[in-house]
């Protein structure tokens, strides 16, 4: 296959065999398990995760690489090819419990993560090669926090992986590439909230990372500094922070303390 990458999708292709090894090691994959691969493109992914003896539900945008996915993959039964844009797929049509496998294009990490993590039918584990500055974004601690992270360690355990350098891939991206790895939660992990209520909070104290959580809650929220001021007080966190530097705990606590 030689087909040349599209820009307009983020395609980078990836051939290193060891790398490809890796991603799916990781992704720790037993015979019969079922796995959504996210834009497989040429299928060097699509092989080896193949090779464990899973079910692959493999999902792709791009017409012009179905063809050549459905052509090569034709005669293996674990292999079920949908053409449509993983945004806009219905992961309630899946299995229970699937894991996710994909190296995907940058610019659809946040959302993605966003929809799998929120789905009704969420996967048990997602292991992605996204770049490196955005896997250290998902699995960062205090001090480091994002939207990004709270979002995805709100239900999964979130683990770093292998570092992939840029020429790797064809063409090669300007930036490195990592493994993240996450794991779900067990339901008793996972808090009882009004998720609507927690990320409108969350949100708020990420709309302007440079203020305070003061002047960030009480714009994003439209409420008084006077009662932000007070809340922040009863939930133990002081008005002089910055929503990076709060963890996931001090998160639901503040969310809950403002419902």
């Amino acid at each position: 296959m030689s087909e040349k990458p599209k820009k307009s999708l983020g395609q980078h292709w990836l051939f290193d065999d060891a790398i490809l090894a890796s991603i799916v090691d990781t992704a720790d994959i037993k015979t019969n398990e079922n796995v959504l691969e996210v834009g497989p493109g040429l299928g060097t992914l699509t092989k080896k995760l193949l090779q464990t003896g899973a079910e692959i539900y493999a999902v792709e945008k791009d017409e012009a690489l179905s063809y050549k996915l459905r052509h090569t993959f034709n005669q293996d039964n674990n292999f079920k090819l949908f053409i449509n844009d993983i945004l806009k797929f219905d992961l309630t049509s899946l299995p229970p419990n699937y894991k996710v496998v994909a190296n995907i294009p940058y610019y659809l990490t946040s959302n993605l993560i966003r929809i799998l993590t929120e789905s009704d039918n969420p996967p048990g584990s997602i292991t992605l090669l996204v770049q490196k500055e955005v896997a250290q974004r998902i699995c960062a601690s205090p001090g480091q926090m994002s939207l990004l992270s709270v979002s995805a360690q709100l239900y999964y355990h979130c683990n770093l992986s292998i570092i992939v350098p840029g020429d790797k891939f064809t063409p090669p991206p300007k930036v490195d590439s990592q493994v993240v790895h996450l794991v779900r939660k067990q339901p008793k992990e996972i808090p009882k909230l009004n998720t609507k209520h927690f990320f409108r909070v969350v949100r708020a104290g990420f709309s302007s990372r440079r203020k305070t959580l003061l002047n960030s809650l009480s714009g994003g929220l439209d409420v008084s500094k006077q009662i932000t001021k007070e809340n922040l007080e009863k939930a133990g966190i002081s008005s002089d922070q910055r929503p990076q530097e709060l963890s996931l705990e001090d998160w639901l606590r503040l969310s809950k303390q403002l419902s």
